[in-house]
């Protein structure tokens, strides 16, 4: 079972004068010395150092109080999510799913071997409670893989408690900094040990694998110039959402499933929005897959949707109106559906299919299949685009409106989110290119999308209502109030639908693209 841990630390370069006196540090008390642990890590990736490029590391360490497998994903600056697993002989299976997105199909092994020498102190107030754990670390870097270089090097490290105010950490840079300590070069000791151990080249200058872009096998690319330029770094972007919100989504995190969601919707949407710049006969086979892999996300995001929607409206519902276990029974509703589509999308996150997609898409960006228009000025092209996107939009909207209530206008709606939601997406995409108008179009089409949103909720709210007021009549439960939360909702759509003439009218007059 895997552990997660926010890790806030500044590491500092040190030489043999050992630790400065922070005893003067504000909120300090003592300087508890903890000894010495000696640490033995073998850090793991890929030939061609993947998750190196994304900072990412991968490491089995004995010795010290937390020995075992720790993965580290970068949050900020100084800042890290550590994932801890127990030690074992050969990588957990929790933790080799994590980094799956960047590895794919490659071979972990180790490529470097640490072997530090810590020395420890513990910083804490008057009440003993520990605010951070200072470290002098003597280390030596071995290369496991190539000429196996060797390096060795001493710096200090400062770890915030867990909980602690970060703000204390400047506190102490500041006292190192005056007592001549500077910070390290480097994001991490392996940075440092991939660096000073690597092949060196003919000048005696050292050498480096090729460092990938975030996403495998990518060099970063120049400034946007042409359209092109500018819809394939949109494209890139929502690859590189993708491969990393990939462990957010294994690990359950918090609207992950929905951002990975509208990741591979934005890619997809800007292939059908920029079909004069990509070509679509590359294009189409990847957004058939891209499809495939929403669908699959959409199991689990339109669950989240739905139960968080019938619980704030039960929520809302005076004690007296609630008849019958209608709490227990949504309960067990978002449990069972949650647990399956969990399992589900784990199983689709480790297929071949979409690990296949995901190369598609390195491919795609690494050498992308670009036509004439790709070389034009993305005022012109991508402007032209955008308007085509908010044509159809307008035609959509307006046989929505003037459809009768029930299911055909409910249809209606539905694909006019649709259409507002790629509309959006185009514009997003336009903004460095053009700018202000763009801003604009893209923030009045996410204000029009929400409510059409918002009413496609209540359609899919009433269906779910209507299924459970089934099971429960079956069971002999009183369903009044499953009847009374979809009166609500009708009553919501009806709203929507009324607001929706108007709000049109605010959209078409503020088009500006």
């Amino acid at each position: 079972m895997a552990d997660t841990k926010r890790e806030i630390e500044r590491k500092y370069e040190s030489d043999d004068s050992g630790l400065p006196d922070l005893t003067a540090v504000t909120g300090v008390d003592a300087v508890v010395d903890k000894g010495v642990a000696h640490l033995d890590a073998t850090y793991y990736d890929t030939a061609d150092e993947r998750l190196a490029a994304s900072s990412i590391t991968l490491r089995r360490r004995t010795g010290g109080a937390d020995a075992g497998w720790h993965l580290k994903f970068p949050v900020a600056p100084g800042v890290r999510d550590e994932i801890h697993a127990p030690l074992s002989d050969s990588l957990p299976r929790s933790l080799a799913g994590l980094v799956r997105s960047r590895v794919r199909d490659a071979e972990l092994r180790p490529v470097v071997r640490l072997l530090s020498d810590r020395d420890i102190r513990d910083l804490v107030d008057a009440g003993g409670r520990l605010l951070a754990e200072v470290s002098v670390d003597a280390v030596r870097a071995e290369r496991l893989t190539g000429d196996g270089g060797v390096a060795q090097w001493t710096e200090l490290e400062v770890e915030l408690a867990d909980g602690g105010d970060p703000a204390f950490l400047d506190r102490v840079d500041k006292r190192l900094r005056k007592a001549g300590v500077r910070p390290s070069a480097s994001a991490s000791k392996l940075a440092r040990a991939l660096a000073e151990t690597a092949p060196r080249k003919k000048g005696g200058k050292t050498g480096r694998a090729v460092n990938v872009g975030k996403a495998g096998g990518q060099r970063q690319p120049s400034p946007p110039e042409t359209a092109g330029d500018h819809v394939l770094a949109y494209v890139r972007e929502q690859r590189d959402a993708l491969v990393e919100l990939d462990p957010a989504v294994r690990q359950d995190t918090y609207d992950s499933v929905h951002r990975m969601r509208v990741a591979t919707r934005r890619m997809r949407s800007a292939f059908l929005s920029y079909a004069k710049v990509l070509d679509r006969t590359v294009t189409d086979p990847i957004g058939e897959e891209l499809k495939w892999l929403a669908g699959e996300l959409g199991v689990d995001r339109d669950q989240e949707v739905l139960a968080e929607r019938l619980t704030a409206a039960l929520t809302e519902l005076p004690r007296t109106l609630v008849y019958g276990p209608v709490r227990t029974r949504l309960r067990t509703w978002m449990h069972a559906r949650h647990g399956g589509s969990r399992r589900r999308l784990i199983g689709v996150l480790d297929s071949t299919r979409y690990l296949t997609l995901l190369d598609s898409v390195d491919a795609l960006v690494a050498e992308p299949p670009l036509l004439r228009a790709a070389a034009g000025s993305p005022e012109k092209v991508i402007g032209k685009a955008v308007r085509k996107d908010f044509g159809k939009l307008a035609g959509m909207v307006e046989q929505a409106i003037a459809a009768e209530p029930g299911t055909e206008r409910d249809l209606a709606l539905h694909e006019a989110r649709k259409k507002a939601k790629r509309t959006r997406y185009a514009a997003e995409a336009a903004i460095a290119s053009l700018g202000d108008p763009a801003t604009a179009l893209a923030k009045s089409m996410k204000s029009l999308q929400n409510l059409l949103g918002d009413h496609q909720d209540s359609v899919m709210t009433r269906q779910t209502l209507r299924e459970l007021s089934a099971v429960a009549h079956a069971a002999g439960e009183n369903v009044f109030t499953y009847g009374l939360l979809y009166g609500r909702e009708e009553a919501r759509a009806a709203a929507d639908e009324a607001e929706l003439p108007g709000a049109w009218r605010e959209v078409t007059g503020g088009m500006r693209v």
